[in-house]
């Protein structure tokens, strides 16, 4: 991309030195269960596509490319700043991201941390149903679109015949207030259409059509889980699912922007000329204080050296006590 597509009307996004800096919600625990789960398909020398339906400005996104793989492709299907397919979906976007999103920021925050972009629909989702996208050719999808029940089903249907099967599909929001909808699609999933819990968090639901103990012996096991991670199991309708709570300990950061350094080196240079200038604001306000204060007692010098105080001085210094102190009485009087 280059500094053309930068339009006055839509100013070049802020560069981002690390992860954190990519505006979005993607919280430690799912970016270390992404990173899990993917790099345990790798490990097994599992081979496959991935997708992300819904990417916001990049945050999960930069993640996911990270485990590209030789061969591979990677997918991002998301509206950006197109028009929603409907009112309700409109209302959604407006309500929630329409003024932040765009895919020039979506496009400037990944390059930030890979040399190419993935594939990117700039369409809705649904427009990858009926064969947009190969059958069993994913390892790994991420739906985070529309909240709304009917798109969330739709994108549901879409992973189902893409995935492989031992492929692994992550729902966002699947127990929030305000997206009832995508709990009713995925528990729906879960209850009619044979979707498997593997592991909750408190934002992701993460499941798959194939077998989900395999994944459960290894996080039961901690093999690569970070020690800050809690698992506990719950059975229902009578399979096992996990769920993972606890503190970011133990979660590497993920690693640097190609801004990093040079980010870190102007903001040290900031910080030092900031240093500067409040050592040379200091030392203004402590010469003006000086200047004040040697006015002062400049002013108070030239005051005792009037005649008048001159006199008192001289009366209060040569008279006998009694004389003085009946010069007061009198004047007093």
């Amino acid at each position: 991309m280059t500094d053309a597509a930068f339009t006055a009307e839509q100013p070049r996004p802020a560069e981002p030195a690390s992860l954190d800096d990519v505006p979005g919600w993607f919280w430690d625990h799912d970016r270390h269960s992404f990173e899990w789960f993917l790099g345990r398909q790798e490990k097994a020398g599992v081979t496959g596509d991935l997708l992300e339906m819904g990417a916001y400005l990049g945050r999960s996104a930069i993640v996911i490319g990270e485990h590209l793989q030789p061969g591979e492709s990677f997918t991002v299907c998301d509206l950006f700043d197109s028009d929603a397919p409907d009112d309700e979906n409109a209302a959604e976007m407006n309500m929630s991201y329409r003024k932040t999103l765009s895919r020039t920021a979506f496009e400037s925050n990944y390059l930030s941390f890979h040399g190419e972009l993935p594939e990117i629909i700039q369409a809705p989702t649904s427009t990858l149903a009926g064969g947009r996208i190969a059958a069993g050719a994913f390892r790994f999808i991420h739906i985070d679109a529309s909240h709304l029940y009917e798109h969330v089903v739709g994108d549901l249907q879409v992973a189902r015949v893409a995935l492989q099967d031992q492929g692994v599909v992550v729902l966002d929001d699947y127990r929030s207030q305000h997206t009832p909808g995508v709990a009713a699609a995925t528990w729906e999933a879960v209850f009619n259409h044979g979707l498997k819990p593997v592991l909750l968090t408190e934002c992701k639901f993460y499941g798959t059509w194939g077998d989900p103990e395999s994944f459960q012996r290894d996080l039961l096991d901690r093999v690569d889980l970070a020690e800050g991670c809690e698992l506990s199991a719950e059975t229902l309708n009578g399979r096992q699912m996990l769920r993972m709570t606890g503190t970011s300990e133990g979660i590497e950061p993920f690693r640097p922007s190609r801004h990093h350094k040079r980010l870190v080196a102007l903001n040290a240079r900031h910080q030092a000329d900031q240093a500067a200038d409040d050592s040379r604001r200091a030392l203004l306000e402590s010469q003006e204080e000086a200047a004040r204060d040697l006015a002062a007692r400049r002013a108070r010098a030239a005051e005792q050296r009037r005649p008048v105080n001159v006199a008192k001085r001289a009366a209060r210094d040569l008279l006998p006590p009694v004389v003085t102190s009946a010069i007061r009485r009198a004047r007093r009087g």
